[in-house]
């Protein structure tokens, strides 16, 4: 199914930090956008392929424009490099309808927000909506130095419920974070979102939280460091899943339920690859188990759940094809 895309025109473009801008989005006509909730990310095409992923960082009940924020990345694969050299006021941009992926959880007591470097941007719809529900929160932010501290303006006004971490560079220096997940306390459910390292330490920190009380939401795809001896480059590529090393993809056979179609899947391909190679359509975005666009129900067969999207009780229905394997002969798809 193809998403429908909407045009937008760029209404003013803010520095907030070095590296970092903020880009306010509305409808060229001066209509309303779709409606969106705390946690939610939209598609900016870009150009020339070019399709990224960024929160919106506005509060919730704002529909006439959006509000993302962009980190200009020093190896960029030409997403950020494009929206700071081409985007101006001005600009019109076609972007998806919001998706949400990185929910608030309503009946959580309390809400402990842990943001590093850019990953506060989902960070501050959430507090708006925390703020307006006039909820329990807090909200630790952790970045390199002031200059590096974006949307400062937006969060002096809630300053009683933000604590800014400042470590030099040196991670050492900054929010002891083992320290302060150390205790879970019954209610009290976890939300992050940052850079791989930062991710990695609040994940590990809060390993022994119950499951269902963390959330994140990952910008890149973390990888494991090394596979075992004899894995390819591309196979390991397509074992994403991040502190296990990468296990030999084995080959196994799509079928598609609505066409009765069946193709093979090589151990260097991925379910999309081989479905595009066949002629079959498939709506894509961040290719690595991101952003959930490639969700897809499946029918039979036992997928290796390679993302970063979906909790157990989605594993059990959906499957994403970007970035999925299977341990069965054969995975059974709803297309």
């Amino acid at each position: 199914m193809t998403v429908e895309l909407l045009r937008v025109r760029v209404a003013k473009v803010t520095h907030e930090a070095d590296d970092i801008n903020a880009y306010e989005l509305v409808d060229p006509a001066g209509g309303l956008l779709p409606a969106f909730a705390a946690g939610s990310h939209i598609d900016v095409h870009v150009g020339e392929g070019l399709v990224r992923q960024y929160s919106l960082c506005n509060a919730p009940g704002e529909r006439d424009r959006y509000v993302i924020g962009v980190l200009r990345e020093v190896k960029s694969r030409g997403g950020s490099a494009a929206m700071f050299d081409r985007v101006r006021a001005g600009t019109t941009l076609e972007i998806s309808p919001p998706r949400n992926l990185f929910p608030l959880v309503a009946s959580a007591r309390s809400h402990l927000l842990l943001a590093g470097g850019i990953g506060i941007t989902p960070m501050l719809a959430m507090v708006a909506q925390l703020e307006q529900d006039r909820a329990d929160y807090t909200l630790h932010y952790c970045t390199r130095a002031p200059e590096k501290t974006a949307f400062r303006g937006m969060l002096s006004a809630v300053a009683q419920r933000v604590r800014q971490h400042h470590d030099g560079g040196d991670p050492r220096n900054g929010l002891d974070i083992a320290s302060l997940l150390r205790d879970h306390v019954a209610g009290t459910h976890l939300y992050y979102c940052g850079p791989p390292g930062f991710m990695a330490a609040v994940k590990a920190a809060s390993e022994h939280w119950p499951q269902a009380t963390t959330h994140c939401e990952y910008f890149t795809a973390p990888r494991a460091a090394a596979g075992p001896a004899g894995v390819s480059p591309a196979a390991a590529a397509l074992a994403p899943l991040a502190g296990r090393p990468a296990a030999e993809p084995a080959e196994f056979r799509v079928r598609l339920q609505k066409s009765g179609a069946e193709y093979e899947v090589p151990r260097d391909k991925s379910i999309v690859q081989v479905l595009r190679e066949h002629g079959v359509e498939v709506e894509t975005s961040c290719e690595s188990g991101l952003c959930g666009t490639c969700r897809t129900r499946y029918f039979e067969g036992k997928p290796v759940h390679n993302d970063y999207v979906l909790d157990d009780d989605e594993k059990e229905e959906f499957v994403m094809i970007c970035c999925a394997r299977s341990s069965s002969a054969l995975l059974v798809l709803d297309r």
